[in-house]
């Protein structure tokens, strides 16, 4: 029999499933996740189905936050586990997916903007004295002190990247705030001192024309990662070239990321192109948050530059994926239109970067759940098959847990930051279009996106 989801007002939705609206309760508890599914009652509808998806994982970023920084967390894990005794370390991507989410917060209602506001200056407030080298924060931070943890052995120091998903997130709260009232007027400054410190020139280890992904007090540039190719990263670029203390030329992009034109593909897959080569998947599609975390905040919508059309990128890498869990080539168990999508996440071997050219039986909700905006009707397919038939066994007090797999058996009751953040804050993107108008109307990204020949509806 098919469960369907009780019809009760959203706002008290929070207490059917357990939810917290307040920042200073962040103890993570190890209680079994609410039932979240009923056998009677009508459904919810699609307005009233997405606002609960996006609080629900707004509240990883509110309830979930690690209490001293107010800080994302890295993962929170429901059964209280923590293998490598990491429950308090943060992550400084999905921090800027978090900031990002307390926004939509805000502009929802799921809390005030007096409480918003607060814990943004809590966060902004932890940010700025946290290690930075060369202007950019580490993939991971001590969330208790503010120091360094290392990724590895080797990247103990500045991630770019990572640095790049911050700084989207905190430019698109300036945007936010900057015509507020005073105390978010000074924030806004706060954070603008912050993204102006950032020394992306640096990252280009001795005046390359490319950037690099890691630089290390003790190691140097050993890591020697260059970024370059298509893959997560583009919003890195966009930002390089859009820093008015700090930026870099025009070629770094091209000859650096874009490969000198080698970044283009001809290939197809399902009849659709493929539009750009994706780094380590010849002719195929990487992981699904490529589509995701640099267009948190960069507009794909008639973005273009000489090498693709980024709407029709990120449009027909879901529908290629969706065509691919449908075909189903290897016969895996509760692969279908309602049940897709391939992305980095836990799996039963451990974390693995899923994609159809390494397809483990592992559904990574988030995959499906963040495409919201390219492929609206088939994302909600997924949606409703999670909360209204496989319900708590793969819903919990954040929304859909990181992955699952009906081949293997395999429910874990876990969530990492960097999943979370993107469903809440691109649901919102396909709605209202909210985060992208914030992030492109700040004035050094029009500037940096005319730097590098982007074509977009938004830029001026």
């Amino acid at each position: 029999m098919k469960r369907t989801l009780l019809a009760i007002p959203l706002l008290a939705a929070q207490l059917f499933y357990g939810c917290q609206s307040s920042s200073e309760t962040s103890t993570v508890t190890t209680e079994p996740a609410a039932d979240t599914t009923a056998t009677a009652g009508q459904q919810l509808s699609d307005e009233e189905l997405l606002a609960l998806v996006q609080e629900q994982t707004f509240q990883y970023f509110w309830e979930g936050a690690e209490p001293n920084s107010g800080l994302a967390r890295e993962r929170i894990h429901m059964d209280g586990d923590y293998p490598q005794n990491d429950q308090n370390v943060v992550t400084t991507g999905a921090t800027g997916f978090g900031l990002m989410a307390i926004v939509v917060g805000m502009e929802r209602g799921f809390i005030t903007r007096k409480e918003g506001v607060q814990h943004l200056q809590k966060m902004v407030n932890f940010l700025e004295k946290a290690d930075r080298f060369h202007g950019a924060w580490s993939h991971w931070i001590e969330g208790e002190t503010g120091k360094v943890k290392p990724f590895g052995q080797k990247d103990n120091g500045g991630d770019l990247v990572e640095t790049a998903f911050l700084v989207q997130g905190m430019l698109t709260v300036r945007q936010y705030l900057q015509d507020g009232n005073e105390q978010e007027k000074a924030l806004a400054a706060q954070i603008d001192k912050l993204w102006k410190g950032v020394d992306w020139n640096w990252y280009r280890n001795g005046g390359q024309n490319a950037l690099y992904w890691h630089w290390s007090p003790t190691y140097g540039w050993e890591m020697n990662f260059p970024i370059r190719g298509y893959d997560e990263c583009l919003v890195t670029y966009v930002l390089a070239a859009s820093s008015p203390t700090h930026g870099v030329p025009a070629e770094v992009y091209h000859e650096g990321w874009a490969r000198s034109g080698d970044i283009t593909s001809g290939a197809t897959m399902y009849g659709r192109e493929v539009v750009l080569n994706h780094n380590g998947h010849k002719g195929s599609v990487g992981p699904m948050f490529w589509a995701h975390y640099s267009y948190l905040g960069l507009d794909p919508r008639g973005l273009t530059d000489k090498y693709a059309d980024y709407w029709k990128l990120n449009q027909n890498h879901t529908l290629i994926q969706r065509d691919y869990c449908v075909d189903n080539p290897k016969g895996y168990k509760g692969y279908g239109e309602d049940a897709w999508g391939l992305t980095s996440s836990y799996s039963p071997k451990g974390y693995a970067g899923h994609s159809p050219e390494n397809d483990l039986g592992v559904i990574t909700p988030t995959a499906a759940l963040s495409s919201y905006p390219y492929a609206p009707e088939a994302s909600l397919k997924v949606i409703r098959h999670l909360y209204e038939e496989l319900g708590d066994k793969v819903i919990g007090k954040y929304g859909p847990y990181d992955a699952y797999s009906e081949e293997h058996n395999w429910f874990p009751q876990r969530y990492l930051g960097i999943d979370q953040g993107p469903i809440v804050v691109m649901i919102e993107n396909g709605r209202t279009g909210l985060l992208w108008d914030l992030f492109m109307s700040a004035p050094e990204v029009q500037s940096g996106l005319k730097k590098l020949g982007f074509q977009s509806p938004q830029l001026k």
